[in-house]
Formats: C-alpha cells, structure tokens, sequence
C-alpha cells in the first residue's frame, strides 16, 4: 500500500481488529487515523495499537488516502453528510463495512466518491474472516489492491462483479458463524444430556469444531469426502447421520440461507 495512510470513522470491534491486522502485517501505526466519540474507545485503541485518535471525523478525512466507515448501518447517513464535502474535494478511497448500506445509499449521502463495498463477518475479530467485497464504478485497479490489502489483514477476501451478490455473502459468511454457533450449542446440551459434565461436553465440542475445520482446510478432500471417511457402514456416524437425513437437514439450510438473503436484501431496499 505504499505510504497511503488509512482512516477510520468509528473505532469499534471491526475497525480495531483490521488495525491490528494490518499492523501485524507490517504496516505502521503512524500511518493509520481513527475517529469515535468515545474517549474510553480511543484511549484504548491508541494504548493497543499507538495509532493516531481523534474525535473528529473531519480531521480524519483531511488526511487519509483511504476512509473506512466503520460506524452502524443507523448512523451511516448523518456521519457521511458531515464528510460530503471533504470526500468531494480530496476524492479518498471509500471502504464501507456497514451491512445493509449499499452503495447508492453512499453516493446519495457522500456524492461521488470511489467506493468499495465489503461484508466481512465476525471470526475477522480474530483474524480468520471472510469477506466479500464489491468494488463501484470509478474505483481504480490500484484502489481495488488497497482495499483488498486492508481487509486482508483479518482473513480470506473475496471479489463479486455484482453488488446484489454480497447479499447471498451475507447470508453464507456474515451469518454463517451464527450456524455454526448454533450447531455447537445444541451438540454441548445433546452431550450433557447423554450424561457429560457441562465443561467437559463445551471444550469436547469445541475441540471438535476447531479440529474439524482445520482439517478440512487443510486437506485436498472436500467436506463430502471427508464426511464418508468418518462414516463407517452401519457404525455409530451412519446412525446420527441418518437422523438428521431424515429431518431434512440439507433442506432446512437451504432454506435458511435462502431466508437470510431475502433479508439481507430487503434491509437493503
């Protein structure tokens, strides 16, 4: 990214985790401007990772190569209205993490800017997102590396042609780990009521989880075969498995994920 210095208008969970990725990816603090109206916010962001904090947003956006917008879909507007006129003069990249907020919303409230639209999703807390980005007419191949450098910083990245297509994102990666989560939840209670200690079933199922996923990122096999190797005929997988057949697994996540995109674009309308 050269020595383009990125700002932050918000300084919450997500924007503090892309500052650390990309400091731990060897970008400078100095190089890196983060706005909140918090100070507790600020004094903990500047402590963690000696950034440069402010309470204004416009000092930010007279500085900055590269403006994240990282406040909540609710106050996207008022806090893009106040930035309209130095977005319009100096032209900085625009990157909104904001679910929901597309980017006409951006040109109706920012005027026209280069903006880059992305979904990250909550694992990026802890560096091992996946985010889906969309970049608008007038955003630059050079702007297009930036930006996917900065949200690099937090996991895997993703490029989509169409902005519509961030909303089948969200259903899959934004709210994906709620899936997962869920699944966890219930097999913790499934093995306490087999007759485990809560602690034990929570770090068992955890363990499992994590180990899970790792090997599945780490082997040449997919999920389906991965899945046949632990299922042996008529052994004790086969009849667990079989349970949720029956229940219509592979349907009923079809159809929530289905459920999750047609809200995720209704927010959007």
């Amino acid at each position: 990214m050269a020595q383009q210095l990125i700002g932050f208008i918000g300084a919450g969970n997500m924007a503090n985790s892309l500052a650390g990725g990309m400091i731990a990816k060897g970008i400078r603090p100095a190089r890196i401007w983060m706005s909140d109206p918090s100070k507790d916010r600020l004094d903990e962001v500047s402590q963690l990772h000696r950034v440069h904090v402010t309470h204004d947003n416009l000092d930010v956006a007279r500085r900055v190569d590269v403006l994240v917008l990282a406040v909540k879909p609710q106050v996207m507007g008022d806090a893009c209205a106040d930035l309209r006129e130095i977005i319009a003069e100096r032209q900085p990249m625009v990157i909104s993490i904001a679910a929901g907020v597309t980017v006409a919303n951006l040109r109706e409230w920012l005027g026209d800017a280069p903006i880059v639209r992305c979904m990250p999703n909550t694992p990026a807390l802890v560096q091992a997102g996946a985010t889906g980005l969309f970049a608008a007419e007038g955003v630059s191949e050079e702007q297009k590396t930036m930006a996917g450098q900065i949200l690099s910083a937090v996991g895997l990245t993703f490029w989509f042609e169409e902005e519509k297509e961030l909303d089948a994102v969200t259903a899959v990666s934004g709210s994906g780990p709620a899936y997962f989560f869920l699944l966890m939840e219930s097999l913790i209670d499934a093995a306490v009521a087999q007759g485990l200690d809560a602690a034990t079933a929570r770090q068992m199922v955890l363990q499992t989880a994590w180990g899970a996923a790792q090997l599945a990122i780490t082997s040449e096999a997919g999920p389906e075969i991965l899945r046949q190797r632990v299922t042996s005929p008529g052994g004790t997988t086969a009849a667990a498995l079989g349970v949720f057949e029956e229940a219509g697994f592979r349907e009923q996540v079809q159809a929530a994920v289905a459920a999750a995109r047609e809200r995720s674009e209704e927010l959007a309308e």
